[in-house]
């Protein structure tokens, strides 16, 4: 497994994400992610899967110290008081009295960053989370809360994927020693039938999705956190490890980025995004 090391953490590079995954499928797959050998969990208290996540934790062999727990607080719920009650009642459905990582999930709270930031301190001063950040931030959302507020903000978990440059805020992330996690690592699917990445998945006996997770985990400072369902899948997504990419093929990948790569703008909730590198 790739770790990153920050804020005096070690995290695991490759995460299982669970969007969409709700109920007995959602317990059986984070049950076999676990069991396959993922230390890395991402929910959300939008996915509404926060409970069916805590059971399948608690009903495994992996102690809860080896699972790297990461959920986020709906931007409604990202106000003082609201945040800290809402943030117990994740807990209490994840059946742990902590998770290693708190976002915020999008900038749109009614709240000002100040507020919001001052209210996820609360939360990581009283040992509820371990480390605290955003998703879905943009660069100069992110210099304020970085640098004017002084946020001690590990991660931005962003949409990126071959078809999505996110090298500008990538720069500004290292710059300041956080990490970036990567949603939609696998474009929803539509990296399938790439030809670009066919090519250098033949060569090297992979699928063209396990091509993508190995670029994503071969930059330094990015985590990735692919959703499956299947067995099959959780599986596949796993086995990126007993290969690596040349420069060249990195490169290749990183042309594949193009301006109308973005997928994942939800209306009235997202920011306006940085221009495209």
């Amino acid at each position: 497994m790739i770790t990153i090391t920050a804020q005096g953490k070690d995290i695991p590079a490759l995460g299982f994400g669970t969007y969409k995954l709700t109920g007995a499928a959602c317990q059986t797959a984070v049950a076999k992610a676990l069991e396959i050998g993922y230390r890395h969990i991402d929910t959300a208290q939008f996915y509404n899967n926060e409970a069916d996540i805590g059971t399948a934790i608690a009903a495994s062999n992996v102690a809860r110290e080896d699972i790297f727990l990461t959920t986020k607080i709906w931007p409604d719920n990202a106000v003082e008081g609201k945040l800290q009650s809402s943030f117990d009642e994740s807990l209490k459905k994840l059946k742990t009295d902590y998770v290693d990582l708190l976002l915020i999930h999008w900038p749109s709270s009614p709240a000002p960053f100040a507020e919001q930031m001052k209210a996820l301190q609360s939360v990581k001063d009283a040992g509820k989370a371990k480390l605290i950040g955003i998703s879905n931030y943009t660069i100069p959302q992110m210099q304020e809360v970085v640098e004017k507020i002084g946020a001690p903000v590990v991660a931005n978990q962003v949409e990126y994927h071959p078809y999505l440059s996110q090298k500008p805020l990538l720069d500004y992330i290292r710059a300041h020693g956080m990490f970036l996690t990567a949603y939609c690592p696998l474009a929803q699917g539509r990296i399938a039938n790439d030809p670009v990445l066919g090519k250098i998945a033949k060569a090297h006996g992979k699928t063209t999705g396990q091509i993508a997770l190995r670029w994503l985990l071969q930059q330094e400072r990015v985590a990735a956190i692919p959703k499956a369902g299947s067995e099959k899948h959780i599986r596949e997504n796993f086995e990126i490890f007993d290969f690596t990419l040349s420069d060249g093929e990195m490169n290749e990948i990183f042309a594949l980025a193009r301006p109308d790569g973005r997928l994942v703008n939800p209306q009235g909730i997202a920011p306006k995004w940085d221009k495209a590198a």
